[in-house]
């Protein structure tokens, strides 16, 4: 399953590009139907309608690349901060898309204000993880994932927009994690590498 999901991905990214740089009308055509029968395939394969589906990617209009997902490790006596998301009820890692115009870590500054009411202080990037590589849902699009270890300013945490709930968690204790966002394994990660003196980066 898997490999037809990402097959469909990467078609799909052919075919955006060929849409967004061809100008010969009938190679135009066959870019767009190919974009069809991936929209078809990505469907069978998340259960996303087809319309969801099409409205998602055909928004994308320039040459395709992967979406980059900007979280928050923040960490007080070994317990590590997490957000209550309101989509699926479960808890993350507080963070979310990059906007345009911010830097990963002023984007840092602001998700973790906005979902947890906490000012923080960015103080090195512990990793950047291809989502493909774990055990996340299955998803339509290709992203990167970058977790920054942050210093806070105090005070308790508050939900916000998007969350719910946000609280400190012991690492051995966490809550029901939204998969989407962060898995366990990639969170026993990084709370091994933000205890870590060396500087160590994950990346994949």
């Amino acid at each position: 399953m898997i490999f037809w999901l990402e097959t469909a991905k990467r078609l799909d990214a052919i075919a955006q590009a060929g849409l967004a740089f061809s100008q010969n009308p009938y190679d135009l055509e066959r870019f767009e139907e190919i974009r069809k029968i991936c929209h078809s395939m990505l469907h069978e394969y998340t259960g996303t309608p087809i319309e969801k589906i099409r409205d998602l990617l055909s928004n994308e209009v320039f040459y395709p690349t992967p979406k980059v997902d900007i979280r928050g490790i923040v960490i007080r006596n070994d317990r590590i901060l997490m957000v209550k998301e309101k989509l699926d009820g479960h808890w993350s890692v507080p963070g979310g898309w990059a906007d345009i115009g911010y830097s990963p870590k002023e984007m840092v500054v602001k998700e973790v204000f906005e979902e947890a009411g906490l000012h923080v202080e960015p103080v090195r990037l512990l990793a950047v993880f291809d989502k493909k590589f774990h055990d996340h849902p299955p998803g339509l699009f290709h992203v990167y994932k970058m977790f920054i270890l942050c210093t806070d300013s105090g005070g308790d945490p508050v939900g916000g927009t998007e969350t719910s709930d946000a609280r400190f968690f012991d690492i051995n204790d966490l809550p029901p994690l939204s998969l989407e966002r962060n898995t366990v394994k990639q969170i026993d990660t990084l709370f091994r590498l933000s205890k870590s003196s060396a500087n160590d980066l994950w990346f994949d």
